[in-house]
């Protein structure tokens, strides 16, 4: 792992919680996050998208995924990114456009700008697109064949 810091991916931080056959994958690195072993940078934003996941994929009722989200959010040496500036979501739709990816990447990738961070954990390889930055993708190809089996796809 690198000294740099590393922006979260809504899925990391839904996985992690998510309690599936992969989850601790995703888990370990929210827990050297939340014990500062890595620098982590979460936007909120991404929390509230967790809690989606959480609960139309994953199936959590919303009481047990709001009270997940809220208590990771009292992690006190993640660096919680709570802007969501009109010009970092232009900048991010910009990117979306040029790049071809969801609009939620596009901001995740300008916030990571932003913000420093080089490498993006995720569960997806949209990120490759954009040269500023790392993708690391942090299930194996058989890791992703068991949530999927999982999740029933």
């Amino acid at each position: 792992m690198s000294d740099e810091p590393y922006l979260f991916d809504v899925g990391v931080t839904a996985l992690a919680h998510a309690g599936t056959p992969v989850s601790d994958v995703a888990l370990a690195y929210v827990r050297q996050a939340i014990a500062g072993e890595i620098q982590a940078i979460v936007p909120h934003a991404s929390l509230i998208g967790a809690h989606h996941i959480l609960s139309s994929v994953y199936g959590f009722a919303n009481e047990r995924a709001s009270a997940l989200m809220q208590r990771f959010m009292d992690a006190k040496r993640i660096h919680w990114y709570e802007e969501l500036a009109e010009d970092t979501v232009r900048a991010g739709f910009e990117c979306a456009g040029e790049m071809n990816i969801d609009g939620w990447d596009g901001y995740y990738a300008q916030v990571a700008i932003e913000e420093g961070a080089e490498t993006i954990l995720t569960l997806d390889d949209d990120f490759n697109r954009i040269d500023e930055l790392t993708t690391e993708v942090i299930l194996s190809s058989e890791e992703f064949r068991t949530l999927n089996e999982f999740l029933g796809y």
